[in-house]
Order: structure tokens, then C-alpha cells, then sequence
């Protein structure tokens, strides 16, 4: 039998058993959900005492992940997680010597091998984690080096958007480095690939598997690596045309106006449904096809038995059930909830994220005017300091993405900014537009709409927050403007010099409490916004914010967990979809917000602003 023929048949194999191999599957991972989060929150929780905050945002963040304690917390996190991949592997191991066709049985016989044999599973699982991390890092930090030495020059976000030489050649390198490590892990992988299975059904101690696997896989590995690569090939493959096949049938979806939204949600849902539990099926299916490409070169060599006999095994079967039921209460009470917290009304206010930066180059005039006459509540800027003192609107720190001039904006004038043109690159309608200053932008808004100050910092700042503050004083706008930044010591630092103003944390990753930092509101990554934070953020009387919100079942999703501002590129659309929404009884949000739980996403050409 060819390679191909081994792996087909092994996907066969693993279909033919998607009865018992996809809700053991499912049940496991729930399970371990369960059991990991514990060690995953004591973690952060002693991550976060080491500091003196109750939550790290961003910077901090990466501060203390370079830091000896950081570094291995982070590892501790990631071990979490590759010991439940194992622990997963293991069960459907388990379940396929099993010899039982009904799911229930089978698993209840595979948890209970796994239980009896959980001291050395646990034991190989972290020898595992160990050896595979080992094989990773080096690779993982030639990669970190070829970023720092292609990407550096200029700001990540030049290179992020018009993709120049040195990104393709950083993409190149790093691309030859993970070959070469994917090449270093399956040649190593394949000499392991029985130690597992030495654990579970002969009973072989941890520390000895991985030798004895080696010695018997001696003359077969070159098969298995083959195998290996055609199994992960296949399973791309078949991910990429249920990807596609959705892509199709959501290319149909009638967005052709706001009226539709309503049968275009519908629509949606129901393809998003189906592509989901496809990718359910497939993982399952595909990891059962590698379990039983693996069992292929096992053969036991103990007169000990293989596994207990499932008839015996009545307790794991009533724990699962159990689980079961707790999960539907959990359930029905959490739907509760939901439903009134939809039912409520939207409190959520707009805010131009860089003025309306979809509509218009970024923190320009041109933006922030659009951004005010489409009725953004607050628009968004950056600041920062030029050569001269100014305090001027840029969220860069170069013009590299914005003009392609290599100039650092610490070592700009104004003569020099009043020569570039930073608005071309979006469309050249807007090459008159200049970097303004703080003053240009409080002048355009005051009576009209408030601001969001985000002061940034590339190290060069001077004094960067009374300059700040002495402008909007200088403007009489101290009750239209709110200050945030991703530096939690410079949020610290403008509540003490202006303790009564408005001033939060923008965080795009963080562990801990975040409710606990100082400031009146905490602007969030919206993958980060769950309804526990919000809930915890409103009991500390504080806001939350969201960004980038572009999306318009992503904007009625937010607006529904009960955010109070929705920082988007596109005012216009915010603003409708909350005007829609208003109109909308519960159950038609309640499907608003099912259907971004799938993922969907239904931001079309045809529902952009458009408007002159």
C-alpha cells in the first residue's frame, strides 16, 4: 500500500467512526477547558503580583515576558495548552483500541484507561511539552532576528501595508526557517510516534518511551514522515475547500441595502452554522485519521491488557452525563441573561477612530471633518511631539506608510511637515492634506464633537502631556476631550497632573484585573470584550471601549454585550446600525449577536458610506 493510499484509507478509517470519534472529541475539549483555565488564571494571577498592578497591558506585557519570571510564565501558559493537545490525542488513542461502536462506551472506557494511567500520561505529556519546545525556540528566535533585522528601519505599519522589498525577503527567510524547523519536527516526531502509545498500552514508564519508540520505529520512520506530510496536506486541503465553498455561498448573501439586513442576517447564520460544524467534523476527523495512521505501527509487546474492559467503566459515563446536564442549566441561565441584556437599549456612543479613516487618509483635516459631520459622538487622534514642540496629530513613527519619506517625527518641523503630503497614498483628491496639529483638530471639533487624545511614545517624548493639557486649557475644552494611551504610566501620569479630566487604558492584549488600573474607562481590542469584562468594568464605574469596530454584525454584537463606545473607521455605519438596531426586537438581535459569535462577517462594498 503507497503512502497515499495509508493516508486516505486512515481518513476513511476515522469517517467511517465519526460517531464515536466527534463527540468524544468534542467532550474532551470541553472537559479540558475546564480543568486548564484553573492553571492558566494562577498563572496570570502570580504573573500580575509580581508587578505592582492588578492587570499588564501591552507594553507591560512584553516588559515582563523578556523578564526571567515572564519568560517562564509564558512558557507555563503554552505547556497548559500543548498538555490538553495531547490529553486530547490521547483519548481518541484510547477510544480507537476500544473496539466499541457506540460513543458512549468507547469513551467511557478510553477515560477511564486515561484515568488509570493518569500519573505517567501526565508525566509523558510534560516530557513532551519539553522536548517540543526545546526543538522550537532556536528556530523561534532566528525567526525574532531576521524581524528585527528586515523590519526595524521604519515603522511595522509601513511594512504592514505596502508590503516592500524587505518584507518579502523577512517573509522568504522566515518562511526557509519554519520549513526547516516543521522538517526537524517531523523527523523527530516520527521517532516518538510510539512513545505514547507505549504509555497508555504497555504501561512503559515516561522516560523510557521515547527511546524504546525510537528503536521501534527504527526502518519505518521515513513511511511515517511521508505519511505525516500527506495527512497534514490533506487536511489544508479539505479545510481550504470548506472555507471556499462558504466563501461562495456567502458571496450571495443580498446586501444590496440596509433593507435587507434583516434576510441577509438569516442567510448568513445558517451558512455560518453549517461551516462551523464542518470545521468541527473535520478536526475531529482529522485527528482521529492521525490516530489511526499511528495505531497502524503499533503493536503491543506485553501480555498485560491492553485496556479495561468498557462494560466496567459506569462512573466516567455518569460524570460526562452529569456534565451534561450542569452545562444545559449553565446554559438556560446564561441565555437568560443574554436575552436581557439585548433587550436593553443601546448605550454605546461613536467614535471616529483617526477621524473616519475609511473614508478619508487618517488623522488628517480631511478625516476628522467627515468624522464630525457624519455624527461621530468623539473623534479619535494621535499625538506626539515634533522638533520644535508642536504637538501635532500622527500615530506613526515615521511618514514612511503615510508619504514614503524616511523622516522620524521627533525630528520633524513644521517647515519640514508642511512639505509633505500625507494624503496621497489614500487617493490623490487629498494631496493638499498636511499632519495638523493638536490645536487644528480641538479648533475643527469644539462645539461640534468631543475628543479622544491618545498620546504615543517612541522614547523620544519631551514633555508630551502638560503640552497636552495646556492646550486644551488654552482651548476652554477640558469637559470635550479624554486622554488615553497604550503606556500605563502615562495614563498614571495625566491623572495626577489633571486629576479631574477624563483619562483610560487602551489595551490591545492583557492579564489581570483590568478594572483595576486607574482611569475612567478601559478601551479594549474588541476580541477582547466579553460580557464578565464588561460586567466587572460597569461595577468599578468605569466605560468600556471598543476598536476597530468596521464591521456591522460586529458593531450590533458589541453594542448588545453593552459597551458605551464603539471606536470604528466608519461613523456613518455605526451610527446606522445602532439606528437599526433601535428598530429590532430581541430576538432579531439575539440573532445579530449569535451570528458574529460564528464569525461572520458582512462589511460588503455595498454597505459602505459612500457619501461625498
Amino acid at each position: 500500500m503507497t503512502s497515499f493510499s495509508a493516508v486516505t484509507k486512515a481518513y476513511r478509517d476515522a469517517w467511517a467512526r465519526r460517531r464515536i470519534f466527534v463527540p468524544i472529541y468534542v467532550a474532551v475539549r470541553l472537559l479540558l477547558v475546564a480543568l486548564i483555565a484553573p492553571g492558566v488564571a494562577i498563572t496570570v494571577n502570580l504573573a500580575v503580583s509580581l508587578s505592582n498592578q492588578t492587570a499588564l497591558t501591552d507594553q507591560a506585557i512584553a516588559a515582563f515576558v523578556l523578564s526571567p519570571a515572564g519568560f517562564i510564565s509564558a512558557i507555563v501558559v503554552l505547556s497548559l495548552f500543548l498538555l490538553a493537545e495531547v490529553f486530547v490525542f490521547a483519548v481518541m488513542a484510547g477510544s480507537l483500541r476500544m473496539g466499541e461502536s457506540d460513543p458512549w462506551r468507547a469513551g467511557s472506557a478510553a477515560i477511564g484507561l486515561i484515568i488509570s494511567r493518569l500519573p505517567n500520561l501526565f508525566g509523558f505529556a510534560v516530557r513532551f511539552v519539553l522536548r517540543v519546545l526545546l526543538l522550537v525556540l532556536p528556530f523561534a528566535l532566528v525567526s525574532a532576528v531576521i524581524a528585527w533585522w528586515t523590519l526595524t528601519e521604519y515603522d511595522i505599519n509601513y511594512y504592514l501595508t505596502f508590503h516592500p522589498p524587505s518584507f518579502w525577503v523577512a517573509v522568504v527567510l522566515i518562511g526557509v526557517v519554519l520549513l526547516a524547523m516543521a522538517w526537524v519536527l517531523i523527523r523527530r516526531l516520527s521517532a516518538w510516534a510510539l512513545s505514547l502509545h507505549l504509555v497508555l498500552f504497555e504501561g512503559v514508564h515516561p522516560a523510557h518511551a521515547f527511546n524504546i519508540s525510537d528503536t521501534r520505529m527504527e526502518g519505518k520512520r521515513g513511511r511515517l514522515k511521508i505519511e505525516l506530510a500527506i495527512w497534514l496536506i490533506l487536511r489544508l486541503a479539505i479545510s481550504s475547500a470548506i472555507a471556499w465553498m462558504a466563501g461562495v455561498l456567502f458571496s450571495v448573501v443580498p446586501l444590496q441595502g440596509a433593507d435587507n439586513l434583516r434576510l441577509a442576517l438569516i442567510y448568513s447564520l445558517v451558512i455560518a452554522g453549517i461551516w462551523s460544524l464542518a470545521g468541527l467534523v473535520l478536526a475531529a476527523t482529522a485527528l482521529g485519521a492521525l490516530a489511526v495512521l499511528l495505531d497502524g505501527f503499533f503493536e503491543i509487546r506485553t501480555s498485560e491488557p491492553p485496556h479495561p474492559e468498557p462494560g466496567s467503566l459506569r462512573m466516567p459515563l455518569f460524570a460526562v452525563v452529569g456534565a451534561a446536564v450542569a452545562a444545559v442549566l449553565i446554559g438556560l441561565w446564561f441565555g437568560q441573561h443574554l436575552l436581557a441584556r439585548i433587550q436593553a437599549p443601546d448605550r454605546a456612543e461613536v467614535i471616529g477612530h483617526r477621524g473616519a479613516a475609511a473614508l478619508r487618509p487618517e488623522n488628517t483635516m480631511a478625516a476628522v471633518l467627515k468624522a464630525i459631520e457624519d455624527g461621530a459622538d468623539w473623534v479619535e487622534i494621535d499625538v506626539q511631539e515634533s522638533a520644535d514642540d508642536v504637538v501635532i496629530v500622527a500615530h506613526d513613527s515615521d511618514f514612511m506608510k503615510l508619504a514614503g519619506v524616511n523622516l522620524k517625527v521627533w525630528d520633524a518641523t513644521m517647515e519640514d511637515l508642511a512639505d509633505i503630503d500625507i494624503g496621497s497614498w489614500f487617493d490623490p483628491e487629498f494631496a493638499d492634506e498636511r499632519t495638523p496639529t493638536l490645536r487644528q483638530v480641538l479648533e475643527a471639533a469644539k462645539g461640534k464633537s468631543k475628543v479622544i487624545i491618545e498620546l504615543k511614545y517612541y522614547g523620544h517624548d519631551v514633555d508630551l502631556e502638560n503640552r497636552v493639557a495646556a492646550i486644551v486649557e488654552e482651548m476652554a475644552m477640558q469637559d470635550d476631550i479624554a486622554t488615553m494611551s497604550l503606556k500605563y504610566p502615562a495614563v498614571q501620569k495625566m491623572k495626577s497632573i489633571r486629576p479631574d479630566w477624563r483619562a483610560g487604558v487602551l489595551a490591545a492584549t492583557a492579564i489581570g484585573d483590568l478594572t483595576g488600573l486607574e482611569g475612567d474607562f478601559i478601551a479594549v481590542n474588541a476580541a477582547m470584550a466579553t460580557p464578565g469584562l464588561v460586567r466587572s468594568v460597569h461595577a468599578a464605574g468605569k466605560d468600556i471601549y471598543v476598536w476597530t469596530v468596521n464591521d456591522p454584525l460586529q458593531m450590533s454584537a458589541m453594542a448588545s454585550l453593552g459597551v458605551d463606545g464603539l471606536i470604528t473607521d466608519r461613523p456613518a455605519m455605526a451610527n446606522e446600525v445602532l439606528r437599526i438596531r433601535a428598530e429590532m426586537g430581541p430576538a432579531e438581535r439575539l440573532l445579530l449577536w449569535m451570528a458574529t459569535t460564528f464569525g461572520m462577517t458582512v462589511d460588503t462594498q455595498a454597505m459602505r458610506d459612500e457619501s461625498p
